[in-house]
C-alpha cells in the first residue's frame, strides 16, 4: 500500500452502505462458536451488525449439537438455519441458494484450522478469530489456501481497526517519523495474576490453546500491531518464555528483544500475571524526526513527539487526521470510541472487499488494511520463533 493512499487529506466517510451499492443487499454471514458464555461471541455478532452490512442468517454456537441449536434459535435465528455443529452448517448453507456466504469462526483455538480449510473449501470468505491456527505447519498451509482460493481471508486483530492505531500506521507511512529506529509494544494483563486456570481453562491445554498460553492468546496481538503501525518485520529475536505465577505450566510471561528490518531495534513484552493491570496494549515508535505513543486503554488519543518541535496529541476528528483514522472514526469530536467499533471496522473492511470480490469491482484501498492470511502466517512464525530462542536459553533466532 503505498503512502499517498492512506495519507491524502482527509475525506468524509461515505454515507452510503458500500455493500449494499454493489450487492443490493447485505452480506449472508453464518457464526460458528461464541454461544452462551462466550465473551467474544457477542463481539463479533456486534461488530458485523453495527454498519449493516451483514445479515446473521445461520449459526452453530456450540460444540454441544442440542445447546448449539438452542442458542441459533435464542439469537432469532431460522430454526432450519440453526446447526448441531460446524461442518453440518457449511455443507447444508453450501447447498443453499440463499445460503451463507461469508462464514465467521470464534471457536477454541484447536478449531480454527479445520474450520477455516473446511470454509474455504465450500468456497465461504472466512473471518476468523486469532490466532489463526496453534502450529506454524497449519498456518502455512492456512495461508497458502487462502491464498489460492482468492477468497477474502480476515483475521481479528482487531486494535488494528481503532482509528488512532490507524493514524499511526498512516503517519510512519507517510515518513512523518523518518527512518524507524526503535519500537516498543507491551501487553500486559493481570486476568491471571491468581494461581487456577482462570475463567477458560481450555486455554490452558496446550492441545487446545496452543504450545504457549501467553503467545497465543495475546502475544501475537501485540505482534500483529507492531508490524501494522511500523510495517516492519521482525528478523531476529532473542526471547525469555515461562511462568512467573508459581505452581503454573502454561505460560503467562514473555519478554523478547528483537532486530527488525532497516537496522532497527525494539523490545517486546508480554503478560497475563500483572496483578491488578487490565488490558494495558501500548506501542511507541521513535524515528529519526519523532516519536508515536498509542495505549489501548486511552485509545482516542495517539501522543505525536516531533524532534525539535512542540508535543502534539491528535485525536480522531482533530486536526491532522490521515484518511485511514478518518475512514474509521464513528461519532463527534470528543466522544469515546472502542473495543466493539474496532472490532466493526475490520467487518465492514472485510464486507466491502467480499462485495468488489463477488461483484467483480475493485474495493476502496483503504478498506484492505484488515489482517489477513498471511499475517495469521507471520503470527505463527514469530510464536514459534519465541519458543524456539526460549528453549535455547535465550538465543538470537532467525524469525
Amino acid at each position: 500500500m503505498s503512502s499517498a493512499s492512506i495519507s491524502a487529506p482527509a475525506t468524509p466517510a461515505p454515507s452510503l452502505n458500500p455493500v449494499v451499492a454493489l450487492l443490493g443487499r447485505r452480506l449472508r454471514l453464518a457464526v460458528i462458536g461464541g454461544g452462551a458464555g462466550s465473551f467474544i461471541g457477542p463481539m463479533h455478532r456486534q461488530a458485523a451488525r453495527l454498519d449493516d452490512r451483514y445479515e446473521i442468517v445461520a449459526g452453530a454456537l456450540s460444540s454441544d449439537p442440542q445447546r448449539s441449536v438452542a442458542a441459533g434459535v435464542a439469537l432469532g435465528l431460522a430454526p432450519d438455519r440453526c446447526h448441531p455443529d460446524a461442518l453440518t452448517l457449511m455443507a447444508a448453507e453450501a447447498a443453499r441458494a440463499d445460503g451463507a456466504e461469508v462464514v465467521a469462526i470464534m471457536t477454541p483455538n484447536d478449531s480454527h484450522f479445520p474450520y477455516a480449510m473446511a470454509a474455504l473449501n465450500h468456497g465461504f470468505d472466512v473471518i476468523c478469530d486469532k490466532p489463526m491456527t496453534n502450529t506454524l505447519a497449519e498456518a502455512a498451509q492456512l495461508r497458502e489456501k487462502a491464498q489460492a482460493s482468492g477468497r477474502v481471508f480476515c483475521l481479528t486483530h482487531n486494535y488494528s481497526g481503532y482509528p488512532m492505531a490507524r493514524q499511526a500506521r498512516a503517519m510512519v507511512a507517510d515518513g512523518q517519523l523518518g527512518d524507524v529506529r526503535l519500537v516498543q509494544v507491551e501487553y500486559v494483563q493481570g486476568g491471571r495474576a491468581k494461581p487456577g486456570p482462570g475463567r477458560t481453562a481450555w486455554k490452558t491445554d496446550p492441545a487446545r490453546g496452543g504450545p504457549s498460553l501467553v503467545m497465543g492468546d495475546i502475544g501475537t496481538h501485540a505482534h500483529h500491531l507492531l508490524r501494522f503501525v511500523t510495517g516492519l518485520e521482525v528478523e531476529q529475536l532473542a526471547a525469555e518464555l515461562g511462568c512467573v505465577v508459581p505452581d503454573r505450566t502454561a505460560h503467562d510471561f514473555a519478554g523478547v528483544l528483537l532486530r527488525l528490518q532497516d537496522a532497527a531495534r525494539g523490545n517486546f513484552w508480554v503478560t497475563q500475571a500483572a496483578a491488578g493491570v487490565e488490558n494495558g496494549l501500548r506501542i511507541r515508535v521513535s524515528g529519526s524526526r519523532g516519536t508515536l505513543e498509542w495505549q489501548q486503554e486511552h485509545p482516542q488519543v495517539l501522543d505525536f513527539k516531533p524532534l525539535d518541535a512542540p508535543a502534539q496529541r491528535l485525536t480522531p476528528r482533530g486536526p491532522g487526521t490521515l484518511p485511514l483514522a478518518q475512514r474509521s472514526t464513528r461519532v463527534a469530536a470528543g466522544h469515546p470510541e472502542g473495543f466493539p467499533e474496532a472490532f466493526a471496522n475490520l467487518y465492514s473492511d472485510a464486507a466491502e472487499a467480499i462485495a468488489a470480490r463477488r461483484t467483480g469491482q475493485t474495493p476502496d484501498p483503504l478498506a484492505l488494511h484488515f489482517p489477513n492470511a498471511h499475517d495469521g502466517w507471520m503470527g505463527m512464525r514469530f510464536v514459534d520463533a519465541v519458543i524456539r530462542s526460549a528453549q535455547a536459553g535465550g538465543a538470537w533466532t532467525d524469525a
